[in-house]
């Protein structure tokens, strides 16, 4: 939790406790336990806002015993503990606060949502599901329940109640889900493919572009699908529409769509693509398809020298790997080792370096995610582009 949202959580707390204490003693007595008490939240809420938790949670305790009446000190206290790693005595808390029987309906939903939360980190999810699945059927903090029933299946990968909960919430909130479900059904959709099951495939690719049509992954996986059947010529449609959609994922799309383009005797076709992607696309991928397209239709040195032209226009490693390969048949003694030894260097170069990265939290990854290995938000991570990267 935010430190700035649990400050806003304690200062009522402090003013709540101000006046509980103002109400049981004389006048002397409570002006000096007001504070104190205030003194000891302040100090508390300074710890936590920077970022001294353990300090923080020993104040919190020493409140929490004085004052046990103060509903938001154990929530706050239960949330450091979740935050600081200890769920067991973040949950000991949040049930302590549930089985309070002052406690409002209010507070106890509250409550409640955290101890699910406590459940999620500790890994206990069917506990978690059962507890986030009554608050939605209260209709309490429903929304926010909701969103943890997806995350949970969406690590259980039950996409159709993902896919369920995910409509429920847009019902519920007005806000569009839509691109969320597309992904769901790409994931029934490539489970269906791994199991050769191509119509369950192609119908959940339906449904994701319903939901979303330039989902730029529905139309991958229709390509891929198709080819899968043999059916080339409409994978090779299938592909473009992708390049058409997000001329990003011209990378992803390369290798499936050269190979069907291949298999429909349409290298013709291929050329003209990939001569018309490196008008619109920066990166060096299209450059090196259309060098080795070219090293078979017009021969070795056209090739060498449409990328060598090309690097002069965007600079790149990848390419200049490329363009040492293409070379180093023609060079002899000294001239060959030179470029083996920038053969070497070039290749330790594009090794340590991620291609792809989130833009949401900034992940950095070899290989391309669909959903963020780190902040698991989806569509989030893109090529990096740069001379060491696309």
């Amino acid at each position: 939790m935010n430190p700035l949202y649990l400050l806003f959580l304690l200062l009522p707390a402090a003013a709540m406790s101000g006046w509980w204490v103002a109400r049981r003693s004389s006048a002397r007595t409570s002006g000096e336990r007001v504070n104190a008490l205030s003194s000891s939240y302040f100090r508390g809420l300074n710890y936590l806002l920077n970022e001294q938790q353990d300090k923080a949670i020993e104040v919190f305790v020493q409140l929490a015993e004085v004052n046990r009446d103060t509903v938001e000190t154990h929530l706050a206290l239960g949330n450091l503990f979740r935050r600081r790693g200890e769920v067991d005595r973040a949950i000991r808390v949040h049930q302590n606060l549930i089985a309070r029987p002052d406690l409002t309906d209010a507070m106890k939903t509250v409550a409640l949502l955290e101890l699910g939360e406590d459940y999620m980190r500790a890994g206990l999810l069917d506990r978690a599901e059962t507890l986030f699945s009554d608050l939605v059927a209260m209709k309490a903090h429903a929304p926010s329940a909701l969103k943890h029933l997806i995350a949970i299946y969406q690590h259980e990968r039950d996409w159709d109640k993902a896919i369920a909960h995910a409509q429920l919430l847009e019902t519920m909130t007005g806000e569009s889900q839509a691109s969320l479900v597309a992904q769901f059904w790409c994931e029934l959709a490539s489970e269906a493919r791994a199991q050769r099951r191509f119509e369950d495939a192609a119908a959940h690719i339906r449904r994701a572009i319903e939901c979303e049509p330039r989902n730029v992954r529905a139309r991958m996986l229709e390509g891929l699908v198709l080819a899968d059947q043999e059916r080339y010529e409409d994978a090779v449609n299938a592909f473009e529409q992708v390049a058409e959609h997000d001329v990003d994922f011209v990378p992803e799309i390369l290798p499936p769509l050269l190979d069907a383009y291949a298999k429909s005797q349409q290298m013709q076709r291929a050329e003209r693509f990939l001569a018309h992607i490196i008008e619109t696309y920066q990166g060096i991928s299209p450059v090196l398809a259309l060098t080795k397209l070219y090293a078979r239709t017009r021969g070795e040195d056209a090739a060498i020298d449409f990328l060598t032209r090309q690097l002069r226009l965007r600079p790149s490693v990848r390419g200049l790997m490329a363009l040492i390969n293409a070379t180093l048949y023609k060079a002899a003694g000294e001239a060959r080792e030179n470029l083996l030894i920038l053969q070497d260097l070039t290749r330790k170069l594009v090794e340590g370096q991620a291609m792809y990265r989130c833009s949401r939290c900034g992940f950095g990854a070899k290989a391309h995610h669909w959903q963020c290995p780190s902040c698991k938000s989806w569509g989030s991570v893109r090529p990096i582009h740069g001379v060491a990267n696309e």
